[in-house]
């Protein structure tokens, strides 16, 4: 999580876009949940958090995708504010800006990126020992995807988002997000899935080139990619549209969607791709932005 320089003693930092390069559903547990192996990366774009002095805590949400979220005790990043304040006791405040960049429900984490924002912010903000507490274990009663936007850098998921392992190193290489202008419900994508569970072996070795991390990838999948398309069909045209562009590795939906991604050696491809898709869908939101490593990650 990216920290700019502090002014009035307020805090800014970047709840960055999470990318799911792969996704298997691998069990269902007598609970309800679903247990899962991903390979998450982090991409270069993102909602901004700003924290603030205030001596209760406040929620402000501006930016394109601010309509339509609340900015009462229902929203994640509020949520996370007030769970770690009672978890520690901590008397002071805080006022919370959320300039939200990224599509609402669209599979690239932006509500669960901002509360893992919130979550690490408010611990710099606030001062807390971070060995007074399991953050960890608070990031998971948040949601799935909270640890490992808490954790920030590439990384394998398993189990209902608590298992989380370094990935290997991977190489440079640029996406193409692409979001039809559709949000889908991750609950309903998970009820409408069809199929058997899937237990894939992981990566071994560190890819060369955006071609070899591709060739590993098409042995891989998104499980959810079916129900989502079936719910919202357009999905399915958005994947169509990133393979038909040129120099296109790989197209795959992110997450429970609805946005997809495609993946690109370099930023020329990149910037080419979206620039064909946003000409021919021009109510869509895509998006070039590089696959952050671990010294460009949030």
């Amino acid at each position: 999580m990216a920290e700019a320089a502090n002014e009035s003693n307020s805090l800014t930092r970047n709840a960055a876009a999470k990318i799911n390069l792969y996704l298997h559903v691998t069990d269902r547990r007598p609970d309800g949940y679903h247990e899962l192996d991903s390979l998450v990366v982090f991409a270069g774009l993102h909602d901004v958090i700003t924290l603030g002095p205030a001596p209760s805590l406040t929620l402000d949400i501006t930016g394109p995708f601010a309509d339509g979220l609340s900015s009462g005790p229902d929203n994640l990043a509020l949520k996370a504010a007030e769970m770690l304040r009672q978890a520690t006791g901590q008397p002071q405040g805080c006022a919370i800006g959320l300039e939200k960049r990224l599509p609402i429900a669209s599979g690239i984490g932006g509500g669960s990126a901002d509360a893992a924002c919130v979550l690490g912010g408010l611990m710099d903000f606030w001062r807390i020992d971070p060995k007074s507490l399991d953050l960890h274990g608070l990031a998971l009663e948040l949601g799935a995807d909270v640890p490992v936007c808490l954790y920030g850098r590439g990384a394998y998921i398993s189990g209902v988002g608590d298992e989380i392992i370094k990935a290997p190193t991977l190489p440079p290489a640029w996406l193409v997000l692409v979001n039809p202008g559709v949000s889908v419900s991750t609950p309903e994508v998970f009820k409408a899935r069809k199929g058997s569970f899937n237990i894939p072996g992981r990566l071994e070795g560190a890819p060369a080139s955006a071609a070899h991390l591709a060739e590993f990838l098409s042995s891989r999948y998104n499980d959810l990619t079916e129900a989502a398309i079936g719910i919202a069909p357009v999905i399915g045209t958005a994947l169509e549209a990133l393979k038909e562009t040129k120099d296109c590795l790989l197209a795959r939906m992110s997450g429970s969607g609805a946005t997809c991604f495609g993946l690109y050696e370099d930023s020329g491809a990149a910037a080419r791709a979206a620039a064909e898709i946003a000409q021919s869908q021009p109510g869509w939101w895509v998006r070039p932005a590089p696959m952050l490593d671990d010294t460009r990650a949030p």
